[in-house]
């Protein structure tokens, strides 16, 4: 089963494009660094440090979602009566699905066999029929990742790359059972997907606090290397925190580092504390190149559970994505700029019409020093403040406008976003739409 393989690549701060915040094309400023083109995506590893998504082959998006929201059809007739032509609205009527939160005590740590005891049966094996593969060609052959169970009723978390471009999804279970599963929605940013078997009385995971970790913590994996070693156990430690990473789709992730072994098909499987919780989703490893000699051992990642929690539960209850919006692009103020005396931070491109931005009086060429309290040295930097906050919370941002200081407040809007196509929709109270990666 050949593995596929994704290149990363480490963040260049004086060279990487802006990130932004609503549907407006970045204007360059002058006193700022232009954006590179974006790079044509690669289809293997080059260099020392290609990183390889840990599924055999690529997956795949159904068409389908449990919880898409409900449409309005149009149609007419012609009432013979009256004589009058009549126009009927079809409207569509779902039970919509809740997530009660359930808080039980994880206060005693276990050794690793007791973590595998109590979570093995939370796990799946994830297979997808793939009828046309990454390079265009038709193939019968099977992807294999893992996921896990997430509510007694049948929804399941994995990666999307385990699922992307796959027409039929299976989930096995550790007893041998085996249910077809629905593509509940996805988002592609943050690479996870939500499935749902027809199912109920399953034995959910018990999420944990990835924010309450520490480099060097003991973690275990349980997940399907290779698609054939199913259910396996590895364990290691916490490498690093916040870890930036790169894919070379010029999607930037911040990653949980593991010394586990992350192998293909591990992919979509949780990582585990020794509280038996989850505490992120295992997504990609290091791997050396065919044209490199070195070897590159225990460098895998995974995705913190506390920065996708929200997107799972809004695609679960709500069928769409919702998002904290602040409504502009921004780009980190580059060295040469820093020179002729602007401070750094999070330069200012352009400002979405209506948006929240707008409404408080940023201005393109405003430079963010500062968000509640915190200080903005990049992009990123203000990036992570504003999707940690909520809508109608607000933002109190400092910026820098041509000599002068200014303290700025921002009323966070909602941003809402298809979760089971490239689509994306706005509320009616923020201005421009919001699409992933990137844009805040």
């Amino acid at each position: 089963m050949n593995e596929y393989e994704f290149d990363f690549q480490q963040p260049m701060p004086e060279n990487e494009q802006p990130q932004s915040s609503g549907y407006v094309q970045p204007q360059t400023y002058p006193s700022y660094r232009e954006a590179p083109p974006k790079a044509p995506k690669k289809s293997g590893g080059k260099g020392i440090a290609a990183i390889a998504l840990c599924c055999a082959l690529l997956g795949g998006v159904l068409g389908t979602g449990g919880t898409l929201l409900a449409g309005h059809y149009l149609g007419s007739s012609q009432s013979a009566a009256a004589g009058k032509n009549v126009s009927t609205m079809v409207e569509g009527l779902r039970e919509s699905s809740v997530i009660q939160t359930v808080q039980v005590d994880t206060g005693k740590q276990m050794t690793a066999a007791e973590v595998y005891a109590a979570n093995v049966h939370s796990t799946v094996g994830i297979t997808t029929s793939v009828t046309t593969n990454y390079f265009g060609f038709q193939t019968t052959s099977a992807a294999s990742g893992s996921g896990f169970i997430i509510t007694a009723d049948g929804y399941i978390l994995t990666n999307y790359h385990v699922i992307e471009n796959s027409n039929s999804i299976t989930v096995s279970m550790y007893d041998g059972t085996t249910y077809d599963a629905a593509l509940i929605g996805y988002d592609e940013s943050n690479d996870i997907a939500v499935l749902k078997i027809d199912a109920d009385g399953l034995t959910p995971v018990i999420l944990g606090d990835s924010d309450n970790l520490n480099v060097g913590d003991s973690v275990v994996a349980i997940g399907n290397p290779l698609g054939e070693l199913t259910f396996s156990l590895t364990a290691g430690l916490v490498s690093a925190k916040d870890r930036q990473v790169t894919l070379s789709s010029n999607v930037t992730m911040n990653l949980l580092q593991t010394d586990c072994a992350i192998n293909s098909g591990n992919s979509g499987g949780a990582l585990f504390n020794l509280y038996g919780e989850v505490i992120g989703v295992t997504n990609a490893k290091y791997s050396s190149s065919s044209s490199s000699g070195a070897s590159i051992d225990n460098i895998g990642f995974a995705i913190p559970i506390n920065s996708i929690r929200s997107v799972v539960e809004s695609i679960i209850e709500k069928g769409y994505i919702s998002k904290p919006y602040m409504g502009v692009t921004v780009a980190d103020v580059s060295t040469e700029s820093q020179m002729y005396g602007l401070p750094q931070g999070a330069a200012i491109y352009s400002v979405a019409e209506g948006g929240p931005a707008e409404k408080a009086g940023l201005q393109t060429g405003d430079i963010v020093t500062g968000a509640n309290g915190t200080d903005i040295t990049c992009r990123e930097d203000l990036v992570n403040v504003v999707s940690a906050m909520k809508v109608g919370d607000e933002l109190t941002v400092t910026v820098y406008r041509q000599g002068e200081i200014l303290d700025i407040t921002v009323v966070i809007e909602e941003q809402i976003q298809s979760a089971l196509a490239n689509e994306t929709q706005q509320s009616s109270q923020s201005g421009s739409p919001r699409g992933y990666g990137g844009r805040y």
